[in-house]
């Protein structure tokens, strides 16, 4: 029999023996370990998990020596290179009557070869031979941002089939484990599923086996008896129980920027880690049960196991974050990365997807700062709270919160190299914060402007979460609000019920906490509030605002703040009067707005209060204030006294006064 083939094609006369059923069946059920024979050929795994043959002892045609003893039983030989080709020989004893001859012809390209199906000895679905990657396996590299996975995958209809996989306990075979899995299974999908599951779940990496290899078995009836391994026995398990399950499975070795990546590191050598491709759908997908199933602490001394389903069936163009296989082929992409591109590009871990993060800018895991300054952004699906660390610390960076993500300029106030951490968690407060970025900063020279105060909280500026907390349409978008004369003012419309308090923080030991919050004023109109400021000194500030319900008696929360910056050497604004709480929210100070009086001075009030009786200034003398239009009005004279207060009489009909400003009278 002929197969027709192109110009190119290489013609090789090959002796093919179709076996009875019953013979093929007894053969496969012996190659779950290799035999002595297998040995004495010279298998070799070609480092993606594929058998190669190796020349067996004696002369060949080329003079080589190979081994002149008959062989003891019939062998199948399955040759699978990098190119494609692949074609399996079955080897019998001399005397062996052939029951069929065909003349076969290989071109060079790819090409799937006819192989028998049927059941084995045992009664699973034997595997056709592997087919390599095609062009129907490839996916467009960037990610089109569509699905983290490589295939429709509906995690809610697995919950049932994850339950009980997780229960399955057989561990005296491996035959026996898939078999106890897959009664719970209908598709190929579920039966890759409920494998992934139960390895994840069960199998814990060997830190110490790590550390030394020479006493570790990687072959899966050890792994699965013992419980535990390193990436070659979790991928080595997994594809032998495709392979019994019936499902095409690659075991695949390349490089990985996993436990004790540096950033910015070169691949050289061998390669560092190993994982799988299914075949499923009709396509090649990748996935990783060693990462899936947990992590190990930067000591590498300790595993915990913390199941990450990012790493079943993720989608390539993802997958090459961090993982780089030796054939490029396996990238299942389009076009493909070099190896160049793998060590450039940023490392975004399974986190930075799971949170809903889509991108990251810049792409390079090394920045290089611009007259001092480096500039972060990342875009995400959904509403997302960020925060980050340079250098362990989260003072040399301004970071503003997007609705659809999160900007952040740093300013490295020292030269040289910086690690810079980026978190996220989504926007409920109960999550924590998981690492999603890393980038090293390279700082040639530092913006000494750009130091910021200790007090400095990021996120800076208002957001969407503060749209959440009740504080809406704020005068001032930018974190950083500038004032020359060293008065600034912020208004917003306020949610229903809100109360708040603002005050004001520097560096300087000068400004106490008490004298932070007089330097703010607080005027309310309706549901709108105005945040009066005067700053003390030129310099940087931290306006930071609280907030709680007006119903609720408790403690005030941090909400958000703002950096005010003033360079104006000459600014030196006294702090307002100080209130009594008496004071009520929606009363006014109109002047005189200085908490600190002239002394010997005529002063002008103006003050606008409602539901009073009667308003009086006591100084050294009474000065009683006259209603008119909605406000009292009057003068005080400073002469003799070193305070002054305005007092109130709420009711007609009491004889006391209630103190709600007290001003103070410069020296004399």
């Amino acid at each position: 029999m002929d197969f027709k083939t192109d110009p190119s094609a290489v013609t090789i006369n090959l002796l093919l023996i179709v076996h009875p059923e019953e013979a093929v069946s007894k053969q496969k059920g012996q190659k779950e370990r290799p035999t002595d024979s297998d040995r004495s050929t010279g298998l070799e795994d070609d480092g993606n998990g594929n058998s190669r043959s190796q020349p067996p002892q004696g002369r060949d045609l080329n003079g080589c020596q190979v081994s002149k003893e008959p062989f003891k039983q019939t062998q199948a030989l399955t040759s699978y290179s990098n190119e494609g080709t692949q074609m399996t020989v079955e080897i019998h004893p001399k005397d062996t009557t052939p029951q069929l001859f065909k003349k076969l012809s290989f071109g060079k390209g790819p090409r799937r070869l006819p192989r028998l199906r049927g059941q084995d000895n045992k009664g699973f679905q034997r595997t056709e031979a592997p087919r390599p990657p095609g062009k129907k396996d490839l996916h467009a590299y960037p990610w089109d941002k569509s699905s983290l996975k490589s295939m429709p995958v509906d995690l809610q209809q697995f919950e049932k089939l994850d339950a009980y996989a997780l229960k399955v306990n057989v561990k005296n075979s491996v035959e026996e484990l898939v078999k106890a899995l897959l009664k719970q299974t209908r598709t190929d999908l579920e039966k890759v599923r409920a494998i992934w599951m139960w390895i994840c779940h069960h199998i814990e990496y060997d830190v110490v086996g790590y550390h030394n290899k020479s006493q570790l078995s990687s072959k899966p009836i050890d792994v699965l008896q013992m419980g535990k391994s390193i990436c070659e026995g979790y991928a080595g398990l997994f594809e032998h129980m495709c392979s019994i399950a019936g499902i095409q499975c690659m075991k695949l070795s390349g490089h990985s920027k996993g436990n004790g990546y540096k950033m910015g590191q070169t691949f050289t050598g061998d390669s560092d880690h190993t994982w799988n491709a299914v075949y499923l759908d009709g396509r090649w997908h990748l996935l990783d049960s060693t990462w899936g199933s947990g992590a190990v602490d930067d000591s590498f001394t300790k595993f915990t196991f913390r199941y990450n389903e990012f790493y079943f069936l993720t989608h390539p163009a993802l997958f090459i974050n961090n993982h780089f296989p030796d054939n490029s082929n396996w990238q299942l992409l389009k076009p493909a990365l070099t190896l160049k591109d793998f060590e450039n590009n940023m490392l975004h871990n399974s986190n930075f997807y799971t949170l809903g993060l889509l991108t990251a800018h810049p792409e390079t895991a090394v920045i290089q700062t611009v007259n001092g300054k480096a500039s972060v952004s990342v875009d995400c699906r959904s509403a997302t709270l960020f925060t980050f660390k340079l250098k362990g610390t989260d003072e040399h960076g301004l970071m503003t919160l997007k609705k659809h993500g999160m900007k952040l300029d740093l300013y490295p106030q020292k030269t040289g190299s910086h690690k810079l951490q980026i978190f996220a968690k989504p926007s409920k407060a109960s999550d924590v914060y998981n690492c999603v970025l890393e980038y090293v900063v390279e700082c040639k020279s530092v913006d000494k402007a750009m130091r910021f105060p200790k007090d400095l909280h990021q996120p800076v500026g208002p957001s969407w979460f503060t749209e959440r907390q009740g504080f809406l349409r704020p005068s001032h978008s930018d974190p950083i609000i500038h004032t020359n004369d060293g008065r600034c003012s912020v208004t917003f419309t306020l949610g229903k019920d809100i109360s708040v308090l603002a005050s004001l923080h520097c560096d300087s030991s000068s400004l106490t906490e008490d004298m932070g919050r007089r330097h703010i004023m607080q005027i309310h109109r309706g549901n709108q509030i105005e945040l009066k400021i005067h700053l003390p000194h030129a310099g940087n500030f931290v306006l930071k605002i609280y907030a709680r319900k007006k119903s609720d008696p408790g403690n005030y929360d941090y909400i958000f703040n703002y950096l005010i910056t003033c360079l104006n050497t000459e600014v030196k604004w006294p702090a307002f009067p100080q209130s009594y709480s008496k004071w009520v929210e929606d009363y006014e100070i109109l002047e005189p707005l200085s908490g600190l009086l002239p002394a010997n001075r005529n002063v002008q009030f103006k003050l606008k209060m409602h539901g009073i009786a009667k308003v009086l200034v006591q100084a050294e003398n009474a000065y009683p204030l006259t209603q008119s239009r909605g406000y009292w009005e009057g003068t005080c004279n400073t002469s003799g006294c070193r305070e002054v207060f305005v007092m109130v009489h709420e009711n007609a009909n009491h004889s006391f006064y209630s103190h709600v400003l007290k001003y103070e009278v410069e020296s004399q």
